[in-house]
């Protein structure tokens, strides 16, 4: 399973994100949009927008903390 986390180190969601990823014990990827632009471009080219936690999962695209979608997505 492929799952990549786009946060910034200030967002509350996207340290619940983390977290509750942690908790089921689902590696991540964790990229850090605040300070990698390359990661930053790449958010955006997937979701159309600046906003953070964005979330894919095998190639599903979850914004924000949305725990139904994020199990879904992973089966759970």
């Amino acid at each position: 399973m492929n799952v990549k986390v786009y946060s910034t180190q200030t967002c509350p969601y996207c340290h619940r994100v983390k977290d509750y990823l942690k908790s089921k014990n689902i590696p991540y990827q964790d990229f850090d949009v605040g300070t990698d632009s390359a990661a930053r471009e790449e958010m955006v080219k997937l979701s159309g927008q600046m906003g953070v936690p964005v979330v894919t999962i095998d190639g599903n695209l979850v914004i924000g903390f949305d725990k139904e979608k994020i199990d879904s997505f992973l089966g759970l």
